[in-house]
């Protein structure tokens, strides 16, 4: 964030007394190693009037290991409370405070809170801008070694069964690489629904806490991946860590294949009608 000058702020947004408007900062956070922290996080960091933070104690140690010293006033910004937070942060900027949003890992509003603020925010005209920083959503992508340029990022998967059979049963018949986050708890059984739904010999990648110590990245296809995490479980204590997934989109050619299928059904549902 650093020092700003007037022509850095939003124009023709004033509060009474002729004051200007705070600047809204949404700061990326180490996924893994405080040294993977973009170079310009310790500076707004120490400059920020106000820190909204997911976990206020992982962001005081998160300053601490960045060997900075925090001025600001630390408020806490998470999902059960962030419509509230939103709209008091917003009177924050409006009164010339400089606000920093920075979660637990990666890039504020990728799957954590942010974007509400960000909407809310930019309705009032205030000025919106980041450093950017680490994501596993690319992060995981880059390291896949599946195709990159088109991906679609799912966030978590619904918890309902019916709804996760639908969201599955749709990307099933996506062409894109598939990108979703999924609790250590879960991520077996979800591995055995995406077999289910894009078949045992679909590509994908298990990321396992990303850039961390005990990295760990496997491949294979959804088959091979589903005996992997089984394995993990009978050998004790299951998948653990930060996970993300990355799954491969349905081939070309079995896009073409499902088109001929169809015509074919079309066809003879036409000749029926018409015998």
């Amino acid at each position: 964030m650093g020092t700003r000058n007037s022509a850095d702020r939003v124009p023709g947004r004033e509060r009474e007394g002729n004051a200007q408007v705070g600047v809204l900062t949404l700061a990326g956070a180490p996924i893994g190693q405080a040294a993977d922290a973009p170079a310009r996080l310790a500076e707004a960091l120490a400059t920020a009037d106000v820190i909204a933070a997911e976990d206020t104690r992982r962001v005081r140690q998160l300053a601490s290991a960045l060997d900075v010293q925090l001025s600001a006033r630390i408020v806490s910004y998470y999902d059960v409370i962030e419509v509230r937070r939103a709209a008091e942060l917003v009177t924050e900027l409006q009164a010339g405070k400089d606000v920093l949003v920075v979660t637990d890992a990666g890039m504020p509003a990728i799957s954590d809170p942010g974007y509400r603020l960000v909407a809310a925010a930019a309705a009032e005209g205030i000025r919106v801008t980041a450093v950017p920083g680490p994501s596993a959503v690319t992060t995981a992508l880059a390291v896949s070694g599946l195709p990159s340029d088109r991906f679609c990022f799912e966030g978590f998967p619904p918890r309902k069964s019916g709804e996760r059979a639908r969201r599955f049963g749709e990307l099933a018949a996506d062409p894109r690489t598939q990108v979703l986050f999924e609790s250590p708890r879960r991520v077996a059984a979800t591995l055995a629904e995406l077999r289910d739904s894009h078949g045992d010999d679909r590509a994908a990648v298990v990321c396992r806490e990303l850039t961390k110590t005990h990295e760990e990245i496997v491949r294979g296809s959804l088959g091979e991946l589903v005996a992997w995490a089984a394995g993990q479980e009978e050998s004790g204590g299951g998948v653990r860590g930060e996970i993300t997934l990355v799954v491969a989109g349905i081939g070309q050619a079995a896009v073409r294949a499902a088109a001929r299928a169809a015509a074919r059904e079309a066809r003879r549902a036409e000749r029926h009608r018409e015998g």
